[in-house]
């Protein structure tokens, strides 16, 4: 009996010790779970791949150069995971075997190391990636400040969200999480020093993974923010330090801070050149108010660069904006804006993610209304616009795209299954101008704001037409839109504003 139940017990050690599993990287075993699915990426498996491989399909081109290291934003995908796309795409033609994953304290203001991801397997919907504990271990017996930290890393997305490009560019390799604790000088030489000393000899890819400017406008974002770039591009570790925390953009309102991942930024920038890297080169820029769904007015910045060997210097050519072209649209400015209203449906219901506007003309740029009409067979299926003169005509071309498909309250959001059916037309406006009164409007020309005991609506030019209306019928039937009595526009206090608009649509222009 008692041989037996020391059998029993033996045999219980052991399914704990296997149900445990083996001990991995600092005395942990299970995975890291991922955080930010369905957050900052989407959590379907099919989706997320999907839209790594959307983004990396619209990524600037590569340069012939291999990159030692790159910098990239750790967004939400739908705000900077093209422009982090961009980057990785540089290193989609070369091979590397590690991957090192500088990351961003957000979670911890106490830590004050580097964070190395305990475990063995850093997972995502897209699979579990190796983490390379060979190169843990040599970096922890570089640089003492390396130390495992699963704190650090449990609700830390600024690794996370790099992970899946990995996954998808670089299939075969494994990573190296680490979290910077704090942009501290030397904190971040030494653990640049110790990266290259690892790195030397292997075939590795630095990753810094850093946002830019965080809350102004987008308008002052974009100037911050090309100065930043610069700075990163020079490979000068002080300098970066030094726009962080000087002076000369403390001005600029609501700005906190220059780059958020300065010292990831610092200790790649240092790794780079102790192994070769002699030229900065910026990829790509945007910031959240360029995006379809970001706020022009609280932006955050997102730059891809990359540092490689070869002719000494900088290359800031992708930050140069062209003038604006306030010339008559062209038939390829129509194709593209109705291609990116297309596309910003397509990629949100297939991807969960929305495309970035660029590749445009400059005429493109001008403050225009914009309104985005679907028709399915014939029939409306949503019509959602922006009618002030405010916002460039490109962004609201993929804003009222994604209005109407998915927020018209007039019609339930529009499904997969039907994206083939729609019909795209779009409207852009000139300015509204208030007129006298009923007789100052002309049908098939104008269309009309009409506005009276505080409630409005609006018809477009082509409506009128399109139902058969005079004008008395037309302004009866705005007025029961707006939720008025038919004759309404008839009586003093109603207020009348008239715009024009040059209509197309995917039938129109090929």
């Amino acid at each position: 009996m008692e041989r037996r139940f020391t059998r029993f017990l033996l045999l219980v050690l052991v399914v704990l010790v296997l149900s445990c599993g083996s001990t991995g990287a600092g005395g942990a075993s299970q995975d890291r779970d991922p955080i930010g699915a369905g957050q900052f990426y989407p959590a379907s498996t099919s989706m997320l791949k999907a839209a790594v491989q959307a983004m990396l399909g619209d990524a600037v081109l590569p340069r012939a150069d291999r990159p030692i290291a790159i910098v990239v934003p750790h967004a939400g995908y739908v705000y900077s995971g093209q422009i982090a796309a961009d980057a990785f795409r540089q290193a989609a033609a070369h091979r590397y075997d590690t991957v090192v994953i500088v990351g961003t304290n957000h979670t911890d203001g106490s830590f004050r190391k580097v964070g190395v991801c305990p475990g063995r397997t850093f997972r995502t919907p897209l699979g579990a990636v190796p983490i390379d504990e060979s190169f843990v271990a040599a970096l922890q017996k570089e640089d003492s400040d390396c130390v495992f930290d699963a704190n650090v890393h449990k609700a830390e997305h600024s690794v996370e969200v790099q992970v899946p490009f990995v996954q998808q560019v670089l299939p075969r390799a494994k990573i190296v999480p680490l979290v910077v604790g704090r942009p501290d000088p030397a904190l971040c030489a030494r653990l640049g020093r110790a990266l290259a000393t690892v790195a030397k000899g292997r075939s590795v890819l630095l990753v810094a993974s850093s946002d830019l400017s965080h809350y102004p406008s987008a308008s002052d974002a974009s100037g911050v923010d090309r100065r930043t770039l610069a700075t990163i591009a020079r490979l000068d570790a002080d300098a970066v330090y030094q726009n962080e925390m000087g002076e000369s953009d403390r001005s600029v309102p609501e700005l906190v801070t220059h780059a958020c991942g300065t010292g990831s930024i610092m200790a790649v920038i240092t790794a780079a050149r102790a192994l070769g890297a002699t030229r900065g080169t910026v990829i790509s820029y945007a910031n959240s108010g360029e995006t379809i769904v970001g706020d022009l007015q609280r932006a955050v910045g997102y730059g891809a660069v990359m540092f490689t060997t070869g002719e000494p210097g900088t290359d800031i050519s992708a930050l140069r904006t062209p003038p604006r072209d306030e010339g008559p649209l062209q038939p390829q400015d129509k194709k593209w804006m109705l291609g990116l209203a297309r596309e910003t449906i397509r990629r949100y219901l297939t991807t969960d993610t929305l495309p970035l506007p660029r590749g445009f003309s400059a005429r493109l740029q001008k403050n225009r209304g914009v309104f985005v009409t679907l028709k399915k067979r014939g029939e409306l299926r949503g019509c959602i616009g922006h009618i002030p003169g405010d916002t460039p005509m490109v962004r609201l071309t993929g804003m009222m795209a994604f209005a109407s498909a998915f927020q018209d309250p007039r019609f339930d959001k529009v499904g997969a299954d039907e994206v083939r059916d729609l019909e795209i037309e779009i409207s852009v406006l000139s300015p509204p101008k208030q007129v006298g009164g009923p007789s100052d409007i002309l049908v098939g020309r104008d269309g009309v704001v009409l506005t009276a005991d505080g409630r409005s609506a609006v018809f477009l030019p082509q409506v009128a037409p399109e139902q058969g209306w005079n004008r008395d019928e037309m302004l009866d039937n705005l007025c029961v839109k707006a939720g008025l009595p038919a004759n309404r526009w008839r009586r003093a206090g109603t207020r009348f504003e008239t715009f024009q608009a040059e209509v197309f649509s995917e039938r129109d222009v090929k």
